[in-house]
């Protein structure tokens, strides 16, 4: 599996693997669905519910802190809480691991 931590991330070396478990626990128990809306966009569908909104819009705007390239928007929908991430195109290779990495953290089609 490719790594979708690049070395311009500023988040210390020593949290990026508690990081990464943040967001693989969300893929897992909340990831519904995800979509390539192009090459330099993913969009991820969560299962709402009491606290998510808050947990995803915290969790996006500490990895926008450390990692500016990522364009991390939260939207709330019934039922469900949207994180789109963009990328400028040299970071689409962080873009292809993180959409590769959702989908095995949750465990299942999600297509």
């Amino acid at each position: 599996m490719t790594t979708w931590v690049p070395e311009s991330c500023t988040l210390p070396t020593t949290e990026q693997p508690l990081r990464v478990a943040e967001f693989d626990t969300l893929f897992a128990e909340r990831l519904e669905h995800l979509t390539r809306k192009d090459r330099l966009r993913l969009e991820l569908v969560l299962t709402g519910g009491r606290g998510v909104d808050e947990t995803v819009r915290d969790l996006a705007a500490r990895e926008g802190g450390c990692c500016s390239f990522f364009v991390l928007t939260v939207s709330s929908r019934p039922e469900h809480v949207v994180l789109s991430v963009e990328v400028d195109s040299a970071h689409e290779t962080v873009l292809d691991a993180l959409h590769e990495r959702a989908a095995s953290a949750a465990g299942r089609d999600l297509s």
